[in-house]
């Protein structure tokens, strides 16, 4: 290896030594993002995007084949829109930014930069709907939001982050709930199945559920470091918002009804959780199926004869079914562009050399283990598929080997704070239902309540905090 190429390695911060500042470098080195002018927000570049494509393509087809249609609203709000839900405007105020003038004027009515879009939807649908047979409103929207953030992290939390947010109303209270928790299923297949990461599924407190929701379910996904990070909510409104906003209906018997309402949404988060779940020192650690280049052929001694034109021609036979590409750079050695391949994730690199081409055979290189095999080129496309799905159920695998590492169980705080302090991750734990409990713990430790678990399990009869009978567990974590 070269000077280049050692010194190359070496601009990564080890990620057992400082796990925030090895993030960020990942998030710079590996091209995803550039921090930008405007505080708080961040440029996404291309390679960054395309994971988010990738994320968005595999969501929409499940959101599609499940009855949603896609919609746009304007990112705008009038303020007394706002107003109109006293919950939700007072659990978003400290972060709404406001337009107050336009045009070198004043405006007559402040208007609100879209936190999110729960109050401009029901506006429409009480002048959209008339009756039952009108319903259900399934809709979604793929847009930008803005929150004003004090403490900014590249996708986990920008002040501008793109996201979807689905708002549907229905003609019955069973019905709403339902696709509540259809849309938690569909966000747990895009985390498990696209992104590799396994998820915990639940309902939140009341404490940490959604301004203005009767209920929030999460699914809650556990990093490399131990923390956690909520992947993506839905949240079921029942008649909270319909009422003020008077989104109505004439039922089936002829009677004035509200109507019962839903959101639930996934953001650019997801590309922080993929980062800090699979990631290692040698940088970013794509899943397969999300990553927007699958296979990198790299020629090796490429002023050769042949070796170039070898490499294009075993990257023409793979572009068609795979998301390849071929790395004809001259001015870097073959070194340092197997490391910045690594860095960037890329699921699996193919070097192919003089020896190789005379051999008929390839070497590939897998990014999960940094395994080496050598495959004839006859069965290049075979093997590679193969290859990647093996890599896929590899990495999730390993996620979840960390996670059941990580997760604990807690019957008092002493022993709470003793887990959280040895191995940082989940703590299991039964729980009173007293939020006093929940603000207690987490002014001692900075846990907070990730959910009350779908699969209940009984870890004792009392509480962890006060000692009271208690009958819900519930999984705690610090986050990010």
């Amino acid at each position: 290896m070269s000077n280049e190429d050692k010194n190359f390695v070496k601009e990564v911060t080890n990620i057992e030594e400082d796990f925030a500042k090895w993030y960020t470098d990942i998030v710079l080195k590996a091209d995803l993002a550039d921090y930008t002018g405007t505080k708080g927000c961040i440029a996404i570049k291309p390679y960054g995007y395309a994971i988010w494509e990738n994320i968005q393509k595999y969501a929409d087809e499940l959101f599609k084949k499940n009855g949603v249609k896609n919609v746009y609203f304007p990112v705008l709000i009038p303020e007394s829109l706002l107003q109109r839900e006293k919950e939700h405007v007072e659990g978003f105020a400290p972060e709404v930014a406001m337009v107050t003038e336009a045009g070198g004027k004043n405006l007559d009515e402040k208007l609100c930069i879209r936190p999110t879009s729960e109050t401009m939807f029901c506006d429409l649908y009480a002048k959209w709907l008339s009756s039952w047979r009108d319903l259900p409103f399934v809709y979604n929207q793929w847009c930008n939001v803005l929150r004003w953030e004090k403490e900014t992290k590249p996708f986990l939390r920008s002040r501008e982050f793109l996201w979807q947010e689905g708002h549907t109303i229905h003609e019955t209270k069973e019905e709403a709930e339902n696709r509540t928790l259809q849309m938690l299923e569909i966000y747990a297949d895009v985390i498990e199945n696209l992104l590799a990461i396994p998820v915990l599924k639940g309902r939140k407190t009341e404490k940490e559920k959604f301004a203005g929701a009767e209920a929030t379910y999460t699914v809650e996904t556990l990093m490399h470091d131990g923390r956690a990070i909520q992947a993506g909510t839905s949240h079921y409104f029942g008649q909270n918002f319909t009422k003020p906003f008077d989104v109505k209906f004439q039922n089936r018997y002829g009677k004035e009804e509200y109507a019962y309402q839903t959101s639930w949404g996934i953001s650019t988060r997801l590309i922080g959780a993929v980062i800090m779940a699979h990631g290692d020192n040698r940088g970013l650690k794509l899943p397969p199926r999300v990553a927007p280049i699958q296979v990198v052929v790299v020629p090796v001694m490429m002023n050769k004869d042949g070796v170039k034109e070898k490499a294009t021609e075993v990257y023409e036979k793979l572009r068609d079914e795979f998301r390849a590409e071929v790395d004809l750079r001259d001015n870097y050695t073959p070194g340092y562009k197997f490391n910045d391949w690594e860095l960037r994730g890329v699921p699996v690199r193919i070097e192919l050399g003089p020896r190789d081409i005379e051999n008929n055979v390839c070497v590939m290189v897998r990014r999960d283990t940094l395994e080496k095999q050598t495959v004839s080129l006859d069965e290049v496309n075979n093997k590679l598929k193969e290859l990647l799905e093996d890599i896929q159920k590899n990495m999730y695998a390993q996620c979840e080997k960390i996670r059941e590492e990580r997760t604990t169980t807690a019957t008092n705080l002493d022993e709470f704070v003793k887990n959280l302090e040895e191995k940082q991750g989940y703590i299991k734990t039964m729980w009173c239902g007293d939020t006093a409990c929940e603000d207690k713990i987490k002014e001692l430790t900075g846990a907070h309540s990730r959910c009350i678990p779908f699969k209940q399990e009984k870890i004792g009869n009392k509480c962890v905090c006060c000692g009271k009978n208690a009958t819900t567990m519930v999984v705690w974590g610090r986050q990010y």
